[in-house]
């Protein structure tokens, strides 16, 4: 396994392999044709006398000794990558690259159509917006399968790095037509309600639920979702109220038949950060993305 009997493009193809999880999209990836990648891994194969990566289905899984050997070589293949990208700027007219962004479902609706319009004189350029484990974050974004995520304000390590993109606040959304839409929404009246919570846990409080608990109060709960359309649908149908935030219920306020309420109580702002890995922060591509990420938050 002599690393002069190893051709260094080949570590760019494994790398690019484990990250995308398909030959078809490494090869795409890469600017390569799928033969070109197969014959690489081949090699690979023959190097390290291991199959390196299983099909399971349409997903290339690494084996035990390939996570090893990435996890071992990453930061080094990283720095070279990092050296050679100081003198190669990014130009999003001509050149390919497929951005990985990790969102959840109300920060799709209020970030990717800006995002699309933003993007829109650059046809080369391609996202991919996915949704996973908030545990999982740190480890998709130091392994390179995540360029960015975009959540609330989340405890991360000194290897991540992240930034405030925008604070937006909770209000309160009733049907068209609900008593409660006469007349200013005080305490009593907002806790006499039945209420939609939208979370992915099954029980808990959501984020309104600790500052009303901090002034003694209690809501009562009559459903848990885990979207806020839904929640929006049922509220457009019910006299249930729903708290959420104000960017996401103004877009559904256009399209429904709901009255946006202002809290009977200073709710927290829900902060909004971006997320990133400081080992790829100085690439071009990445910086480039990055602003354009700011700019419409």
């Amino acid at each position: 396994m002599a690393l002069n009997r190893l051709d260094l493009n080949l570590l760019h193809v494994f790398d690019t392999i484990y990250r995308e999880g398909s030959l078809t999209r490494a090869a795409k990836a890469l600017h390569l044709t799928q033969p070109a990648v197969s014959h690489s891994l081949s090699r690979l194969r023959e190097h390290f006398d291991d199959p390196l990566f299983t099909r399971q289905g349409n997903q290339m899984v690494p084996t035990p000794l390939a996570r090893r050997f990435l996890e071992s070589m990453r930061p080094g293949l990283t720095q070279i990558q990092s050296a050679v990208n100081q003198f190669h700027a990014f130009d999003p007219t001509s050149q390919r690259k497929t951005y990985s962004l990790a969102l959840r479902d109300v920060l799709e609706s209020t970030f990717l159509p800006q995002l699309m319009q933003r993007l829109d004189p650059f046809p080369e350029l391609e996202i991919v917006s996915q949704r996973i484990p908030r545990r999982d974050m740190e480890t998709q974004l130091a392994a390179g399968k995540l360029d960015f995520a975009v959540d609330v304000l989340l405890p991360v390590s000194k290897q991540t790095a992240h930034e405030l993109l925008r604070r937006d606040r909770l209000v309160v959304l009733a049907r068209a037509g609900h008593p409660l839409t006469e007349g200013k929404l005080t305490m009593d009246r907002y806790i006499a309600a039945q209420h939609v919570l939208v979370s992915s846990r099954t029980e808990g409080p959501g984020i309104e639920d600790f500052e009303l608990s901090r002034l003694g109060v209690q809501r009562h709960i009559r459903l848990r979702c885990q979207h806020y359309y839904a929640a929006c649908r049922v509220v457009e149908g019910s006299d249930l109220l729903l708290t959420m935030p104000e960017t996401y219920a103004r877009i559904i306020a256009e399209r429904a038949d709901i009255r946006i309420l202002t809290p009977p109580a200073d709710l927290p702002d829900l902060d909004v950060h971006l997320y990133w890995h400081k080992a790829y922060e100085r690439e071009p591509a990445l910086l480039w993305f990055r602003e354009q990420l700011k700019h419409i938050a």
